[in-house]
């Protein structure tokens, strides 16, 4: 597994984050697939990562230091050395979010189309129905369940 792979999703996002940011400085190739880098964060953070060998890779953060997990700084630091990848990921994150937004949309509208085809008869009998079953699904021990 890469050291991509290896990150939690928060991780990887943050690390995302500090990449657009432009927190990595001073990355220095040390080896064909090992980089040291310093990552600007609450303090500067010492990153060193190992391609080869992802769970050697270190960094003096609180979340990383002493463990064999993979923290934001070492993405940001991967992102840095390899900004096609990052970017990549970040247009496939905002064509997915665009067509998220348009699905949300296209259900809007339909569930509008359709709620103003009912008469108000029809939308007081759904509205009592559905609460009803928010009452009575409820795992609260409240009486009246909203």
């Amino acid at each position: 597994m890469g050291l991509i792979d290896l990150a939690s999703s928060n991780s990887f996002w943050r690390g995302i984050d500090y990449y657009q940011s432009k927190k990595v400085k001073n990355v220095k190739k040390t080896s064909d697939l090992e980089f040291d880098s310093i990552v600007s964060g609450t303090e500067e953070y010492m990153v060193h990562i190992d391609l080869n060998h992802p769970r050697k890779s270190t960094c003096t953060c609180p979340f990383a230091e002493g463990r064999r997990v993979i923290c934001k700084h070492m993405v940001a630091t991967y992102f840095t050395i390899y900004p096609e990848e990052a970017e990549r990921i970040i247009k496939e994150q905002e064509e997915y979010e665009e067509e998220q937004e348009r699905i949300f949309d296209e259900h809007l509208n339909e569930v509008r189309e359709y709620v103003d085809s009912l008469t108000e008869d029809e939308v007081r009998a759904m509205l009592i129905n559905k609460l009803m079953d928010e009452w009575y699904d409820d795992d609260d021990d409240d009486y009246y369940g909203w």
